[in-house]
């Protein structure tokens, strides 16, 4: 085909020059006006386009924990599914890298208008830390342009992968609805956080997010638009919900949803003993106290110790107010210290908003943040805890916070979301900011030196997190007895080995 045949969809944008096509021999973009020589695989036609913009391009080479720099080639702004199935079928052709960058466009609340975590309009980034999202020298998939919700009804929502759970959050609330178990920080694209898992302070009840989901379209590494569920093509269902993005990708979701709730009952509880905080957490977890729970490792006021808080979250409606005696019947905490907040669900559901513009405010936002995720078993969560807090300073954490909280192991159904095999665990959630000038590189080597200790615990990563030379082994560990089902499905379902090379979970 002539390059002035080729049809003018497929082109390619650039900044003076539109890229007309794959050099197959230079394994380069062949541009219209570069130089001649070596065969070009034309573009397939695409209702969006493809652009190579340096400036794009660098805004896709990191991500929120702007600690890895991995630029891909092009990138795709998808005008339909339609084209991430041609560009993943074209790069499969050539043995080019893909993987989805959740930078969902969300003006919401807080001026977060992305899929990693909001920044005002003004930066690229994406849900993981450390490169998981990136696509070195291939292509980075927007997911913002597959941001539409299709509908909410009753029992469930049909959204496209760009959508954040902020966005999908008010939708189901103008209806009656609500998801049953939302992330921390709400600007998130939807896509990214099913295939990592997505936690927050619905997991007791409700496990991940990923666990919420009834179904899902996704493009595999063949070049294939599929539907699955647990139904119909369940082996690749089950890969893709916290499978790293490694078999394909997600283009559409059904979620599940719940009956909306008007207000939101939060208690604060302190306590300075790590032992009565770890029971009283399991307590709460197995008598079901309160609809939503989390914790968190904080400084005492005086910087000397470090102490513990549970947030419990009891939802009501209208006139019902929980018997807060009854809430907190037997506990072992600081009860003089306790602090109780009644406020609409939907702010409660928001919260981190606040935070995260204190934190941009203050110049924490677009820093290095060397976070660590982990799930340990309850049996040895308290003897990692203290370790970490001997190796933790508050410098470590910076303007950050230190999230620790159960969870049950029967909850999370999805098979490569794993954890450890006990029936309950803690979540460790390391979400540190550090101030300027902060030795990063030895804070990702106290990461490797937490996980390494956790691993020997019993414990497992989450896949967000950033952890220094994770290879074949580390993962084959992680997996354990899963490991042969995963490089199965990659092979199956990605037998050029082209998508999320960030995870380096296949490397």
């Amino acid at each position: 085909m002539s390059k002035s045949a080729l049809p003018r969809r497929g082109l390619i944008t650039g900044m003076a020059a539109a890229v007309v096509g794959w050099n197959t021999a230079g394994r380069s973009w062949a541009v219209t006006g570069g130089a001649g020589g070596g065969a070009v695989a034309a573009l397939p036609a695409l209702d969006g386009s493809v652009v190579v913009e340096p400036g794009v391009l660098e805004g896709f080479a990191g991500d929120f924990g702007h600690l890895v720099t991995a630029a891909p080639r092009a990138v795709l702004r998808p005008g339909s599914v339609g084209d991430v199935v041609a560009m993943v079928g074209f790069a499969r052709r050539h043995r080019i890298p893909v993987a989805m960058n959740g930078q969902s466009g969300d003006a919401g609340t807080g001026g977060a208008d992305n899929g990693g975590a909001g920044t005002g309009g003004q930066g690229l980034e994406s849900h993981s830390s450390y490169g998981q999202a990136t696509a070195p020298g291939g292509i980075a998939v927007d997911a913002r342009g597959l941001d539409r919700i299709v509908s909410v009804t009753p029992g469930r929502a049909v959204v496209e992968a760009g959508v954040t759970w902020a966005r999908l959050t008010d939708a189901a609330l103008a209806e009656g609805w609500m998801p049953p178990c939302l992330t921390d920080y709400l600007h998130l694209s939807v896509g990214g956080t099913l295939s990592v898992g997505g936690i927050g302070g619905g997991v007791q009840r409700y496990g991940l997010q990923a666990d919420t989901v009834e179904s899902i379209d996704i493009v595999t590494g063949t070049g294939r638009l599929v539907t699955a569920s647990a139904d119909c093509e369940r082996e690749l269902f089950e890969a893709a919900l916290a499978g790293g993005g490694q078999v394909g990708i997600i283009v559409r979701a059904t979620v599940r949803l719940v009956p909306a709730r008007e207000r939101a009952l939060v208690f604060s509880l302190f306590y300075d003993d790590l032992a009565a905080y770890l029971g009283d957490q399991e307590r709460l977890m197995a008598e079901g106290r309160f609809d939503l729970q989390v914790g968190e490792v904080l400084r005492s006021a005086a910087g000397t110790a470090w102490r513990y808080r549970i947030e419990g979250v009891a939802l009501y409606d209208g006139g019902a107010v929980p018997d807060r005696a009854a809430l907190l019947r037997g506990l072992r905490h600081e009860a003089g210290e306790t602090v109780v907040v009644d406020q609409e669900f939907r702010a409660y559901a928001f919260r981190v908003d606040g935070f995260a513009g204190y934190l941009k405010a203050a110049g924490f936002w677009g820093l290095p943040k060397p976070w660590l995720s982990l799930f340990l078993p309850a049996s040895t969560a308290g003897v990692f805890m203290r370790e970490a807090e001997r190796e933790l300073t508050p410098a470590d954490l910076g303007a950050g916070i230190l999230l620790f909280y159960p969870y049950a192991a029967e909850r999370f159904t999805r098979p490569f979301a794993v954890v450890p095999e006990e029936p309950v665990g803690f979540h460790f959630d390391l979400l540190a900011f550090p101030a300027p000038g902060a030795d990063v590189a030895a804070m990702l080597e106290r990461n490797r030196r937490l996980y390494e200790r956790a691993v020997a615990l019993g414990g497992k990563r989450y896949l967000v997190g950033a952890v220094p030379r994770m290879g074949r082994e580390d993962w084959r560990r992680h997996y354990g007895r899963r490991w042969p089902a995963l490089v199965a499905a990659k092979r199956r379902w990605d037998p050029a080995g082209i998508l999320t090379p960030g995870q380096r979970i296949h490397a």
